[in-house]
């Protein structure tokens, strides 16, 4: 849906340069805007528009500077980079004032923009805000039609539907609906599609049916991807093969589209929907989402860096023109100056040559009094601990061996906590990477483990002890199936929603019931759980196989 808003936000702007004065714009008199809009490649085109923007804000021309800011921050959304994109279009809002029709439109569009970014970031109440005041700057009908369905589908998806359904019914009312065929299509998608949400009894296929007629007479990809989407969410409880179809159809309409967050939202219903080619769907998602994340990593820092490069262009300038306002630079004081800095220089090599000294001084002195900690906890926790389980084997005659093994097996399990507490020598390891570890380790030739979403951003704002309660738990789940499940494929899947973080444990082993459940040492789990105030639910499955939901939030 994203790129259906950028491209309308496009076709807005375009039509505003088509009205704009001759003598705020000539196009003569820049080309880089000229050549920005000719660009088939965004980076390009940002670094181009970029330098626009410059030039039009040292020619006065404040209009033509908000257009270009607003055309940088729909490529840094279109690239993933949606906090990039509200500070830009925030720039732009700094220097865009309310003067006429012309003005207006512009501002509109630039409030449209930080409306997509928000939405795509899930602050649907800042989008519908945003939505709100682009309604009010526009006077042009078929815009106001386009925005007042933005606002019923940050509604949707905020999933308060009745509000949603009150902004398409409005949308559908209007007597420009049916002039664009491709706003009418959406239209009639989303309010079919709200219509079911509120009741499951009401059948919303022909309309979906209408919708995607129209959008494939009009080659409208977006809009396909779109409803082919409502398709799969009202068929995947009633008729999996149906659903399964249209997945595979949406997902070949988003390859060529090139969108790989939609792309990825497919293959994860197909995994859900087609298990038996679970592996195939769950390596592409992988390969995918890993692709994606590089790219849009490396994008950020290419936007950052153009407009470094850019801020560095105007010091290095205006540093040039005061040298050659100041002709006559006495000796004297810039010799002072070096010797000023001489001193600066040396003092600083002494003081960073003694901090370092210190530094791994103190580095060394921490490594021996960690080393001195675990050979005390290894003493009294290991040592101790096979003792006395020597001493029960010797002194009793009758001693249960089973018995003894999970005596034994308590002492492994206090050791490797040591090992898992003091592991601080060099650095904290990322909390991704050693949950990523942990899983991993218990896969072998028997067992195949598998994660799905564990990345840096799922953490964030997750305290150390939270963090290791989270830890023993997966640890906990691991552990337990590998006593107990007879399974061969994991899965771990983690989610996060604003503040409140999902994770879904799945096997495909013999399940357990409620009583084994409270006696197979899952109660350490169910205790970590309150403490972190969420919730675990047990899903056995009804012919094989475990599934787990646990969800806590971060404050």
């Amino acid at each position: 849906m994203k790129y259906l808003f950028v491209l309308l936000t496009l076709l807005v702007i375009l039509s505003c340069e088509k009205k704009a004065n001759k003598k705020l714009y000539n196009n003569n008199e820049n080309k880089f805007y000229i050549l920005a809009k000719k660009s088939k490649d965004e980076t390009t085109a940002y670094k181009l528009f970029n330098y626009a923007k410059e030039d039009f804000i040292n020619k006065k021309d404040s209009l033509m500077a908000g257009k270009a800011l607003i055309n940088m921050a729909i490529i840094m959304s279109n690239q993933g980079d949606y906090y990039g994109s509200l500070q830009t279009s925030i720039e732009a809002r700094k220097i865009l004032l309310p003067k006429d029709s012309l003005h207006n439109e512009v501002i509109a569009s630039n409030f449209n923009c930080m409306a997509i970014a928000s939405e795509n970031l899930k602050q649907y109440n800042k989008s519908v805000e945003y939505y709100q005041k682009a309604l009010f700057y526009t006077h042009d009908s078929i815009t106001k039609l386009a925005y007042i369905n933005n606002i019923g589908n940050s509604y949707l998806q905020k999933k308060d539907y009745s509000k949603a359904l009150k902004y398409f019914n409005s949308a559908l009312k209007n007597k420009n609906v049916k002039i664009n065929k491709v706003d009418y299509a959406r239209v009639i998608n989303n309010y079919a599609k709200t219509k079911y949400l509120i009741n499951p009894n009401y059948n919303p296929i022909p309309a979906y049916k209408e919708s995607l007629s129209i959008r494939e007479q009009t080659n409208d990809l977006s809009g396909q991807n779109f409803v082919l989407s409502s398709f799969i969410e009202f068929y995947k409880d009633k008729d999996i093969k149906t659903a399964i179809a249209y997945s595979l159809k949406r997902l070949a309409i988003t390859k060529k589209m090139k969108n790989p967050d939609d792309q990825m939202e497919t293959l994860q219903q197909l995994i859900i929907l087609e298990p038996s080619n679970y592996l195939k769907y769950f390596t592409e998602y992988q390969k995918i989402n890993d692709s994606t994340q590089l790219a849009r990593n490396a994008a950020k820092n290419q936007f950052a860096l153009i407009r470094f490069e850019a801020e560095e262009h105007k010091v290095e300038n205006h540093r040039l023109k005061i040298e050659n306002t100041e002709k006559e630079i006495d000796l004297l004081q810039r010799n002072i100056g070096l010797g000023i800095l001489s001193i600066i220089l040396i003092g600083g090599i002494f003081w960073y040559r003694k901090r370092k000294q210190r530094l791994e001084q103190e580095k060394e002195l921490e490594i021996k009094n960690t080393q001195l900690k675990i050979s005390r906890k290894v003493h009294d926790v290991v040592a101790n601990g096979i003792y006395q389980v020597m001493t029960k084997i010797e002194n009793q005659k009758n001693f249960d061996k089973n018995k003894a093994l999970d005596e034994l097996e308590f002492v492994y399990e206090k050791s490797r906590n040591i090992s898992y507490e003091e592991i601080k020598l060099e650095e904290e390891i990322p909390f991704e990477e050693r949950v990523s570890s942990l899983i991993a380790s218990f896969k072998n030739d028997n067992i195949n483990t598998y994660v799905a979403g564990n990345s840096k951003n799922i953490w964030l704002g997750l305290n150390a002890t939270a963090q290791d309660e989270i830890y023993q738990i997966i640890r906990e789940l691991l552990v337990n199936m590998k006593k107990h499940s007879q399974a061969n494929r994991v899965v771990f899947k983690f989610e996060r929603n604003d503040n409140n973080i999902k994770i879904q444990y799945t096997d495909n082993g013999i399940g357990i019931s409620g009583d084994i459940i409270r006696k197979n040492g899952l109660t350490n789990t169910g205790n970590r759980i309150e403490y972190l105030n969420g919730e675990i639910i047990f899903d056995p499955q009804t012919e094989r196989g475990l599934r787990i939901n646990i969800s806590f939030p971060v404050f």
